[in-house]
């Protein structure tokens, strides 16, 4: 160990050479080991600059008698003065002998580790100084032209100012960068007092300005039109729910206006209205549909027997269709007259069903008429005043029932509705009459050549009695004239 200790000291030794310093270290007493020690450290008034002074500074910070011997040179890192020559014996109290290998290459490691330990600290003072003369001149320039107006005047003067008190002239023993650095901090604090104790005075008496004012006018600007909003999104929703309640008497309403619309364009297109008698018009169905209809707003009584008289002009490319049916809430074929598809027309009571042997496919009008009575179920059909056939047990002893709903141009599934697009009239139709009663032949006939204007007893062909829907129309018509044409 002794051996491993003189080895360090010799390689300190190589790296400050102690000059003379070695022999009196030998005389020195131990006695003065802590007064060396201390005098190794760095004083508090110098610098960073040096990790080992020169042996003869080293020297002087110790104690030192008058007349004696110059003081042993110490090493920072011991506090046992140790002669300078490299140690020769061992570690035992034999002979001496050299160090091993390993103690070799311990005292080498050992050596390089101090001598990287030095310059890391060496550089890590020079970053140090660095870093402080460039926050130095930071300050500086920030503060650029910091002087006190005494000094600034007497400076222009040309006048040299004087000493510093205790300073005789001289410099101060600061460094100029400190005592820069120093005034430059002082005068920025001033001046952040400053500011503190003006603003509250200036924030007391400061008034509201244009863009204070601004905001306030704006902002009173949005809220009222926030409420005028507000108020339009209420009524809106108000409106909403009172047109979906209402939405279907709209929609009757609409339908009633598009109707009278529709006949008034149609009496404009005919010209100038003139008189005519209120049995004077025909209801046309252009469109063979689910939706255009007519419908009777009387209904019947409860019938024994009855004859059902109009006109016809089908337009069909098929079946006629159904020029009109009569369904109670019980029997939705009370009574229907029908033509579908390839099937004969035929006249259905109280859903029973006889075939009618006419022809009414030539697209020319046509006066149709077909009668029934109770008694044995009796009928008779007639085309343009000439009966075309006849028969018997058609619904015998049934009474047509009252209070049902009486629609040209659709067949009825329920009372009053549910029609079939296939089963509807397509074409003209007018002077729908029904009686109680049989008529006579010859009474038909004179319907048919217009010689008799005999009127139903029970629904007669009245404008005012037959309403239009879906695009159905009415137009004016003249029996005689309408039939010679044919």
């Amino acid at each position: 160990m002794l051996a491993f200790l003189g080895a360090i000291i010799c390689i300190i030794a190589s790296v400050h050479p102690a000059g003379t310093a070695a022999p009196a270290a030998a005389a020195a007493p131990a006695a003065d080991n802590d007064s060396a020690a201390a005098a190794l450290l760095p004083a508090a008034d110098k610098g960073l600059g040096a990790l080992h002074g020169p042996a003869e500074a080293l020297a002087s910070a110790g104690p030192r008698l008058p007349g004696g011997p110059p003081p042993p040179l110490f090493s920072r890192f011991v506090c046992t003065p140790l002669s300078a020559e490299c140690p020769a014996t061992g570690t035992g109290t034999g002979p001496a002998t050299g160090p091993g290998p390993e103690e070799l290459l311990a005292l080498r490691s050992a050596a390089a580790q101090l001598r990287r330990t030095a310059l890391e600290q060496k550089e890590r003072i020079r970053m140090d100084q660095e870093t402080i003369r460039e926050l130095t001149g930071k300050l500086s320039r920030c503060e650029g032209g910091l002087r006190t107006a005494p000094a600034a005047a007497a400076a222009a003067a040309g006048l040299r100012a004087a000493p510093r008190p205790g300073t005789m002239g001289h410099p101060p023993a600061e460094p100029p960068a400190v005592r820069e650095l120093e005034e430059a901090v002082r005068a920025l604090q001033d001046r952040i007092d400053r500011i503190e104790q003006e603003l509250p005075a200036r924030t007391n008496s400061s008034a509201p300005t244009a863009p204070a004012l601004a905001r306030d006018a704006l902002h009173t600007k949005m809220e009222q039109l926030e409420e005028q909003l507000l108020s339009k999104i209420l009524t809106l929703q108000k409106e909403r729910q009172a047109a979906s309640t209402d939405r279907s008497q709209q929609q009757h309403n609409i339908e009633k206006e598009l109707n009278s619309l529709q006949n008034r364009v149609t009496e404009l297109e005919h010209g100038p209205p003139g008189y005519s008698p209120p049995d004077a018009f025909k209801v046309t169905i252009p469109v063979q549909n689910n939706y255009m209809y007519a419908r009777m707003k009387k209904s019947l009584p409860e019938l024994y027997a009855f004859t059902i008289c109009m006109w016809l002009k089908s337009k069909a490319l098929a079946g006629l269709g159904t020029p009109f049916s009569y369904s109670v809430p019980s029997q939705a074929n009370e009574i229907v007259l029908l033509e579908w598809g390839t099937n004969p027309l035929e006249l259905l009571i109280n859903d029973k069903v006889a075939q009618l042997p006419l022809s009414l496919k030539d697209k020319a009008w046509h006066h149709v008429c077909v009668a029934w009575t109770t008694r044995d179920g009796k009928w008779s059909a007639y085309q343009d005043g000439e009966q075309r056939g006849a028969g018997e047990n058609l619904a015998s002893w049934h009474a047509i029932k009252p209070q049902g709903v009486i629609i040209l141009g659709q067949e009825q599934d329920t009372l009053g509705g549910r029609f079939d697009a296939t089963q509807a009239f397509v074409g003209e139709l007018a002077q729908f009459s029904v009686w109680d009663h049989m008529l006579a032949p010859v009474e038909i006939l004179g319907l048919a050549n217009c010689t008799s204007h005999l009127q139903g007893n029970v629904i007669q062909w009245d404008d005012q009695a037959v309403e239009v829907f879906g695009g159905a129309s009415k137009g004016g018509f003249a029996a005689c004239e309408e039939g010679r044409k044919a």
